[in-house]
C-alpha cells in the first residue's frame, strides 16, 4: 500500500480513531520566543517530520486515521506493514503547515470534511494527540459543535487541561516535590529556585556557579535540549563579576529566558552505573484514572543534556532503584490523576554520585520512548523488559556528505536489521530524520551483550561521520 496515493475508503467501523501529532503544541510559547528566526523554522520542521515515527506508537492498532505535518512516504510505510502486519492507516495533511496543527486543521474544510466522514453514521470519534494543547482542545470543541461525539481517552477534560503546563513545567514539577517532601520523602530534586528576569537569574546562577563550580539553568518549559544551560567548572569566569556577566549575554540571546520562569539549579555530580545517570519510568493515566506503569530504563543523554533515546531492561536498572522510581512515578500520577491528568507522563532522574536520586522533570505527554514501548510491547508482549534488552536513539547523527533514501539505508543495514526468527536487530523508526542527516532506530537484543554488539554492528556499517 503507497499511502502518498489516494487514501481509499475507510470501513464502517463503529468508531474510527485518529491521531494528531502536534508536537510544536506542546512548546508553542517556547517555540514563538526563539529570537534565531532560522532555528526557529529548523524546530518547527524538525518536530513535524517526527509524525512518521509515530505509526510505531500505534503499530498494535488495526485501523488508525493519522493527521500529521508531513506525508509518510510510501516506501517506508511498506517497510513498517512488514513488520508489524498490513494496516489500514490513512495519513491526512492539511495544506497549511504552521506548526500548529490543529489550527491548520481548523481552517483546511477538506481535511474537516475528512473527519466528519469519517464518524460514519455513528457520528463517533475517538481522538488522541501527542499532547494535549489549548489549539487540541479547540479543535475538539470544534467537532462537538459540528454534532460529533468525540472521545478522547488520552486528554484531561477541558478545565482540568491545566495539569499539561503546569506539572509538563520546571517550576510546577518543583512545586509539587516541594509541597509533597513530607508524605513522600523520596520526590526530591536539586537545590534550586525559581526566578523571575534574566538579571537577577545571571546574579544568582554566578554565585552558586562560583559557589559551588557548577549551575544548571532552565526555561520554564523547553524542548529537546533548548533552553537547558549545564556550566561547569572551568566554562566560566571564576571572579563574580564576569561569571555574571558571561551568564546574561547567554541569557541575552533567546527571548524565552526573558519571558518566562527560570530555574537555577546545582549542577549535580552524575553516578553513570546508575542507569547511564539519568534513569526514567514512564506511566499511562487512563480515563477512569487508573494509574498504569509502562516501563522503566535509563535514558540516553549528551553531555549537553540533550535527550537521545532510552535503553530499556528489567536489568538495566537495579531493583533497589528501580522500585524507588517506580514507587515516586506512582505517587506523582497519583497527584495528577487527583488533579485531573489523563494520558501519558514519565518522571525523569538524575543519579548522583552522592547515592541519591533526584527527580528533574516529568513530561505530561507522549515521549521520546512511548513508541519504542508500543513497538516492543508489540514484538513482544507484555513481559517484554524480560525478554528483550533494547537501546533506542531518535538522532544518531549520519555523514553529511550524502543524502541517503530510506532504501539505501535499508541496503546498508541489511547485516543488522530486526529478524522475525531471532527477534533480535535494527528497527528504523523515520524515513524523514534521513533528510537531516540523522538515524532514527531502535535496537533489539537478547542481552545487553547482543544489543550493544549489533549496535556497535550497524555504526560499523554506516558511512563514516
Amino acid at each position: 500500500m503507497d499511502i502518498e496515493e489516494p487514501p481509499l475508503s475507510l470501513p464502517k467501523l463503529p468508531e474510527s480513531t485518529v491521531y494528531i501529532f502536534n508536537m510544536s503544541e506542546d512548546v508553542w510559547p517556547f517555540i514563538s520566543a526563539m529570537s534565531d528566526k532560522q532555528e526557529q523554522k529548523l524546530e518547527i520542521e524538525e518536530n513535524a517530520d517526527l509524525g512518521d515515527r509515530d505509526l510505531f506508537s500505534f503499530c498494535a492498532e488495526d485501523a488508525m486515521i493519522f493527521v500529521l505535518p508531513r506525508q509518510v512516504d510510501g516506501v517506508f510505510f511498506d517497510y513498517f506493514t512488514s513488520l508489524f502486519g498490513k494496516r489500514n492507516f490513512r495519513v491526512l495533511v492539511p495544506k497549511t503547515h504552521s506548526g500548529v496543527i490543529c489550527e491548520d486543521i481548523l481552517h483546511d474544510e477538506e481535511v474537516m470534511q475528512s473527519l466528519i466522514t469519517a464518524a460514519n453514521g455513528h457520528q463517533r470519534l475517538v481522538v488522541k494527540s501527542y499532547t494535549t494543547s489549548q489549539p487540541f482542545l479547540d479543535l475538539v470543541r470544534t467537532l462537538r459543535e459540528r454534532g460529533l461525539t468525540i472521545f478522547t481517552p488520552e486528554a484531561p477534560e477541558e478545565e482540568d487541561a491545566w495539569t499539561v503546563n503546569f506539572f509538563g513545567s520546571k517550576s510546577g514539577i518543583r512545586q509539587l516535590s516541594q509541597q509533597s517532601r513530607a508524605v513522600e520523602p523520596d520526590f526530591i530534586m536539586a537545590d534550586g529556585i525559581v526566578v523571575s528576569g534574566i538579571i537577577d537569574a545571571s546574579r544568582i546562577a554566578a554565585d552558586k556557579y562560583v559557589s559551588e563550580h557548577g549551575v544548571v539553568l532552565k526555561t520554564n518549559k523547553g524542548h529537546s535540549g533548548a533552553g537547558v544551560l549545564l556550566l561547569r567548572e572551568g566554562e566560566l569566569p571564576s571572579e563574580y563579576s564576569l561569571c555574571q556577566k558571561a551568564i546574561l549575554e547567554m541569557l541575552q540571546k533567546d527571548e524565552y529566558w526573558k519571558l518566562f520562569p527560570i530555574v537555577i539549579e546545582s549542577l549535580l555530580s552524575v553516578n553513570q552505573t546508575v542507569g547511564g545517570g539519568y534513569p526514567n519510568v514512564e506511566f499511562q493515566i487512563l480515563k477512569n484514572g487508573h494509574v498504569e506503569f509502562l516501563y522503566y530504563g535509563g535514558m540516553r543523554v549528551t553531555r549537553d543534556g540533550v535527550f537521545r533515546g532510552m535503553e530499556i531492561h528489567n536489568d538495566a536498572i537495579s531493583e533497589q532503584v528501580a522500585v524507588r522510581m517506580v514507587d515516586t512515578g506512582f505517587f506523582i500520577g497519583e497527584q495528577y490523576r487527583a488533579n485531573g491528568y489523563r494520558g501519558y507522563f514519565d518522571v525523569d532522574f538524575v543519579a548522583s554520585k552522592n547515592g541519591q536520586l533526584y527527580v528533574t522533570e516529568s513530561n505530561v505527554r507522549r515521549t521520546g520512548g512511548t513508541h519504542v514501548f508500543a513497538a516492543a510491547e508489540k514484538l513482544f508482549g507484555k513481559d517484554f523488559m524480560y525478554l528483550t534488552y533494547i537501546l533506542s536513539n531518535n538522532a544518531y547523527k549520519l555523514s553529511e556528505a550524502k543524502t541517503y533514501t530510506f532504501n539505501e539505508m535499508l541496503t546498508i543495514l541489511v547485516p543488522v536489521l530486526f529478524n522475525k526468527q531471532t527477534r533480535e536487530g535494527l528497527i528504523i523508526i523515520s524515513e524523514n530524520l534521513l533528510s537531516y542527516h540523522q538515524l532514527g532506530y531502535i535496537m533489539f537484543g537478547k542481552t545487553e551483550k547482543r544489543a550493544r554488539d549489533l549496535e556497535a554492528k550497524m555504526i560499523q556499517l554506516l558511512p563514516a561521520v
